[in-house]
């Protein structure tokens, strides 16, 4: 680099005095001054390390998946905290970020709520999300994605706020599910043929078999009961076991803010020692998930 700075003022400055460079030492010099753009390339195009490669197409592990009734059918998902973690295992908590680029209300009305028939509001939001990957200083890769929320509630104001945070959430999972597999991709195959477990055919003959054995249950439900509020269900076992999980594996200023707005935002009586027991239905879930996209 040293010989190929000083010749070049020589011949610049003394094109009639000196030999003129060969055509030889001019293809070297192109050649030097041009070698290290693909290197460049190479490592800001690079994209992925071997191992992110690896885990964005591994198999979907269907401990991770949840499912729920829709309409007559069973539909499986990927909460949205498990895809938070995910990312934040796969390209680094520093390595990716998510921008709501896009919020609109498209319904509200009023309506009933749970068995007591309650005076309610029922709200429904769409949201557009952007999610930008940098991990390992490569070239920002952006995906973008489109989701619906609803919200049930009898404050109009806690309608709308559970209906923009399930619309964000519902749009970041569709964005981040063109990564791959561990992100949900695996679950648009009808088949789930990406999705690993020792039970994975046992499901899909589960599924078969089950609307005959959940119809007698079914049938006699009533209107009320169908009314229910959704964000009262019960969390089963495995859901809340893995948010406990992901929770505890906060740094512990971000577990402190947790903690004190979990008591806040439920009302825990001041002399619960612990909120872990706290942590049972379906608002709970909503809520935390919602924590964890912003406090990320």
């Amino acid at each position: 680099m040293t010989t190929t700075t000083l010749e070049r003022p020589t011949a610049s400055s003394s094109q009639s005095a000196g030999p003129q460079p060969s055509a030889l030492a001019l293809l070297r010099r192109s050649d030097a001054s041009t070698s290290v753009a693909p290197q460049d390339t190479r490592s800001s195009a690079g994209g992925f390390s071997r191992e992110q490669i690896s885990a964005l197409a591994a198999p979907l592990d269907r401990a991770n998946v949840r499912q729920r009734e829709q309409g007559r059918s069973r539909v499986s998902y990927l909460e949205g905290w498990q895809v938070i973690a995910e990312a934040n295992r796969i390209f680094g908590f520093d390595g990716w970020q998510r921008q709501t680029i896009a919020v609109r209300c498209v319904a509200q009305a009023e309506r009933t709520i749970g068995r007591e028939q309650k005076p309610g509001w029922g709200v429904t939001y769409t949201a557009r999300v952007r999610i930008t990957v940098t991990a390992g200083g490569m070239t920002p890769l952006v995906r973008e994605g489109t989701g619906a929320g609803h919200g049930i509630d009898g404050d109009l104001g806690q309608a709308h706020e559970s209906a923009i945070k399930e619309a964000e959430t519902d749009a970041m999972k569709r964005a981040l599910m063109t990564f791959g597999n561990p992100f949900g991709l695996a679950l648009y195959d009808k088949q789930q043929r990406e999705v690993t477990s020792s039970a994975t055919a046992a499901p899909n003959a589960n599924t078969r078999s089950r609307p005959a054995e959940a119809a007698p249950r079914q049938q006699p439900q009533s209107p009320a009961q169908q009314e229910k509020d959704p964000s009262l269900d019960p969390l089963d076992p495995g859901t809340i076991q893995q948010i406990l999980a992901t929770v505890r594996g906060l740094p512990r200023p971000a577990l402190e803010g947790f903690t004190k707005a979990f008591r806040k935002r439920f009302q825990v009586p001041a002399e619960a020692v612990s909120i872990a027991d706290r942590i049972c239905q379906r608002r709970h879930h909503d809520w935390i998930e919602t924590f964890l996209v912003s406090h990320r």
